[in-house]
């Protein structure tokens, strides 16, 4: 069955330009629903089932059902065999002022001081080292410590230039060189 253009029109002149702008009004809402929010409301109930499994986790490893998993002793007497041991301390200082030489980096005379972590037991050589070179030279000096010494963390880098348009940098490099204490 097919609907007359004219009965449209007759009924579209009966709801007017109010009744008109009100049904476009309801179908681009019809249309908002479908389109943005049922994905969202569907986002959110994917969102609540995994928190009722967390909590149901939670609650199993509160009574004792679950346990955490352990990383095993023997991976972990692996990882502090590769770490360079206490005495190395000053091998891997001096591979320091080699890489930065390597780049003509001025190091200042730096801090340091030798701790125990007390989580891990691994000897901690706390290192702050002034720094003054260019941006390039600086970012080359960190990689490459980074990719030959495995065993050291950068905490903190403080660069900083006098005049904007001075091309060198003066600032200072915090890092914690781990050591295994055997």
């Amino acid at each position: 069955m097919r609907i007359h253009s004219l009965i449209l029109h007759e009924r579209a002149r009966q709801l007017g330009v109010v009744g008109l702008a009100g049904g476009a009004l309801v179908l681009l809402a019809l249309l908002y629903g479908a389109a943005v929010l049922l994905p969202q409301w569907k986002q959110l109930q994917q969102q609540q089932l995994r928190s009722e499994d967390a909590q149901a986790q939670l609650q199993q490893f509160k009574r004792g059902d679950l346990k955490l998993p352990q990383v095993p002793q023997r991976e972990l007497e692996d990882f502090h065999k590769q770490l360079p041991a206490q005495p190395q301390a000053t091998v891997a200082i001096d591979r320091i002022y080699s890489l930065a030489k390597a780049e003509r980096i001025s190091l200042a005379r730096g801090e340091y001081a030798l701790g125990v972590d007390p989580k891990t037991q691994l000897a901690r050589y706390q290192i702050l080292l002034p720094v003054r070179g260019s941006y390039p030279q600086i970012r080359r000096f960190v990689h490459a410590l980074l990719g030959q010494l495995p065993a050291l963390v950068l905490e903190d880098v403080d660069l900083q230039r006098k005049k904007i348009g001075d091309s060198e940098l003066t600032g200072r490099l915090r890092m914690t060189l781990y050591l295994s204490r055997s």
